[in-house]
């Protein structure tokens, strides 16, 4: 696999949400670690594509509901989507989007989770199949623990390997 990564989320059933190309930062016990300096070009389905505002890490695990990122500047530290298990296919993963967010605001250490109201929606006009559902309340709940815990990798190795990636994006 080369170091290049192009990641392709998904929005229920099968259609095109947010996608962009990422470099490989290692990889761990916790998955494989993705990141991407400021200027990134990030692009939401057919929109123009827009500029990542700042550096940030994404860490992709191969049976996990979550694909937490890590933000160096902006409203968020740690933004996790809920989505579904992710499936690599040669340099690109994708999953789908399952609407949840568990988010930590800059400067609040309690997690929060997010678009509830979007993901009932969805549930009734797109006829989210009960497995879909229950993986992604069990995600969110266990993501919102797990922060409120201080486990990993939220609590250490996440900032660790944002650190690695503001260093490296300080050598391009």
């Amino acid at each position: 696999m080369s170091g290049i990564v192009h990641v392709d989320f998904r929005k229920y059933p099968d259609l095109p949400h947010w996608h962009y190309d990422m470099y490989r930062l290692g990889e761990d016990e916790h998955g494989v670690w993705l990141w991407a300096p400021a200027g990134t070009l990030c692009t939401r389905g057919a929109d123009p594509p827009q500029p990542a505002e700042s550096v940030f890490v994404k860490l992709v695990s191969a049976r996990a509901w979550v694909t937490p990122i890590w933000n160096a500047d902006g409203a968020y530290t740690t933004y996790v989507d809920i989505n579904t298990p992710p499936l690599w296919e040669g340099n690109t993963v994708r999953m789908i989007d399952l609407d949840l967010d568990v988010v930590v605001r800059r400067g609040h250490g309690e997690p929060e989770l997010l678009d509830e109201d979007e993901f009932a929606a969805h549930r009734a006009e797109l006829g989210y199949p009960a497995r879909l559902v229950a993986g992604a309340r069990s995600a969110a709940a266990a993501t919102m623990a797990a922060i409120a815990a201080g486990r990993e990798p939220y609590a250490t190795a996440g900032p660790a390997r944002l650190d690695e990636a503001v260093a490296r994006a300080a050598q391009l």
